[in-house]
This record gives structure tokens, C-alpha cells and sequence, in this order.
């Protein structure tokens, strides 16, 4: 049996440690969770709470939510019609090592900040190359904001994105990583991918071409080491979706002999299969399938 690396890391940090911190990233789903404006909302109805007449507990309940409210994933179909579905998502996708790039200083002064390539050669310059199959977690500190609407979409009027006003990534830095370095997902803790200066939503444009999974919505980014932590993307496997909620987990085991050694092994196995499709032409031509042709190692 062949491992690939981000299954022998969760191996590693699972089997054996008793010292092992998880820390959740997600926020309650619930009535007031944040969502963009044109999505419906969210409902939940109790069917059933209480001693059934045969004397034992029972209770189950039904609720309604769009994809993409509260702490959710974008599959890449999301914003690519020739992108994966939810359920077509690789579970080697789902689980990856932890970047979490602290950009708070900059953010406090730019509201409208873009997350940059040079914020990650400066994260590489102080913690080496980014490792592969890496989830990418931008800390701009936009936690606090929440639950407040108005403070999240940093504007009076929720119900108007023109008026809008948060970091987000630049669509040329998701370009510049999938050429480059092997990143399977981004995660913000903001609305949204995009910045909310961004009407025609370019950086989502770019995660679902290049099938870079987006994560929005994400707390406790703080708690995580700028490198050392595994991060396990728990979406719903929602048959044809575009997205949906996630149960964002990462781990963290400092103390492990075992799991440094595991990850050593893990560092030297086999890379999984990229399983990528490449970008196809942005608009009406069918697409092909294989790997990047183009991506470097020495950049």
C-alpha cells in the first residue's frame, strides 16, 4: 500500500498521540451565520424533541441553507463551468499542511487590502518554501468582526456589496501558485475570497480555473503556528453541488516523536496525483484534461 503524504501526516498525528490539540475553525451554522445578500435564507425546524409515546428520547429536525453561508468551501464548479463538483472533490484535496500568513499589520491600515505574491516569498523567506499540497490560511484578523454583519461586510448596508470594504486574494497570486507551487485549497477568514471591492469576483474566477478549492468564513486562525499544523477540510458531500458547509479541523501535535518521524517518511513518499484539470479557455471552448504543463520547480 502507497500513502500520500497528507494521508501518512494525518496517520501520523491520529495513531498515536495522546497530546494532540484540535482546534475547530468553524462557526455555528445558524439564522444569522454571514452570507452574501442574493442568497436565501437560512431555516431550521425541530420535527420531533421530546419522550416518545413508547418512553425513550427521539429527536430529529430539517434545515434549509444555501451553499455557500457561514463557514463553507467553494468547489471549484463554483465560478468553472468544467470545474469539480462537490462530491468529484478528491478526499487527498480535503487534507493538507496548514500556511497561515499573518497579514494583520497591513490590513489595519487598507481595509481594501489585497493578499499578495510578496506576502508569500516573505512568509517562504522566514519559513522556507511553501510544503506541497499546502492549505494556504490568510490571517487578517477579520475574526473579531464577527458575528456583526455590518462590521463583517464593513458597511452600514448589508444588503449592498458596492458598498462593501475587506481583504481578500489577488487573482494574480492564485495564478502565480498554480504555476509554481502545489496548493490545494485557500482559506480566508472574510466573506469571501475576493476582496469586497471585487464586483466581478475575480479571484473566485481564478481558484475554480485552476481547481484551488476556496474556504471562507474561518476563525481561530490565530491558535495556529505559521507552519506545523494539519488542517482537514470536512465538507458535506453534497451530490452536484457547488459548494456547502465545512467543518474545518486542524491539528496540531508538537510533543510526537512519532509523528515528526511519520511525517520524515511522509515528506519522502510518493506525491498523490495532482488530479487537476487545466484551466480551459475562460469562455465557451471545451476543455482539456491532464496536468500543468508549465509548472516550475525552481521558482
Amino acid at each position: 500500500m502507497t500513502f500520500t503524504r497528507a494521508a501518512v501526516t494525518l496517520l501520523a498525528l491520529t495513531s498515536c498521540c495522546a497530546a494532540l490539540k484540535v482546534i475547530d475553525m468553524s462557526y455555528n451554522l445558524n439564522a444569522k451565520s454571514i452570507a452574501w445578500p442574493i442568497f436565501p435564507p437560512f431555516s431550521f425546524t425541530i420535527l420531533n424533541r421530546g419522550i416518545t409515546k413508547q418512553g425513550f428520547w427521539f429527536e430529529i429536525n430539517q434545515f434549509e441553507t444555501p451553499e455557500h453561508k457561514g463557514t463553507h468551501l467553494d468547489s471549484p464548479c463554483h465560478f468553472n463551468e468544467y470545474g469539480w463538483r462537490v462530491h468529484q472533490i478528491p478526499p487527498s484535496n480535503l487534507v493538507g499542511p496548514a500556511v497561515v500568513i499573518d497579514i494583520r499589520g497591513k490590513v489595519s491600515d487598507d481595509h481594501d487590502y489585497l493578499f499578495s505574491i510578496n506576502d508569500v516569498k516573505e512568509w517562504e523567506a522566514n519559513h522556507g518554501r511553501l510544503p506541497d499540497n499546502c492549505i494556504i490560511m490568510m490571517n487578517s484578523g477579520w475574526s473579531r468582526r464577527y458575528p456583526d454583519a455590518r462590521k463583517v461586510f464593513n458597511s452600514n448596508d448589508t444588503r449592498d456589496p458596492a458598498g462593501f470594504h475587506f481583504p481578500g486574494i489577488d487573482p494574480d497570486l492564485v495564478v502565480w501558485l498554480a504555476s509554481y507551487r502545489d496548493v490545494i485549497a485557500m482559506a480566508v477568514d472574510t466573506p469571501s475570497v475576493d476582496r469586497g471591492q471585487a464586483p466581478n469576483f475575480p479571484t473566485h474566477q481564478m481558484l475554480g480555473r485552476y481547481s484551488i478549492l476556496g474556504v471562507e468564513n474561518v476563525r481561530n486562525m490565530g491558535r495556529l503556528p505559521p507552519t506545523g499544523a494539519t488542517v482537514v477540510l470536512g465538507v458535506i458531500k453534497l451530490q452536484d453541488g457547488s459548494g456547502g458547509p465545512v467543518r474545518v479541523l486542524a491539528l496540531i501535535d508538537e510533543s510526537c516523536e512519532c509523528a515528526k518521524k511519520l511525517t520524515k517518511i511522509a515528506e519522502a513518499s510518493p506525491q498523490r496525483t495532482i488530479g487537476r484539470r487545466p484551466p480551459p479557455p475562460m469562455y465557451g471552448a471545451s476543455p482539456s484534461y491532464g496536468y500543468f504543463p508549465w509548472r516550475q520547480s525552481n521558482k
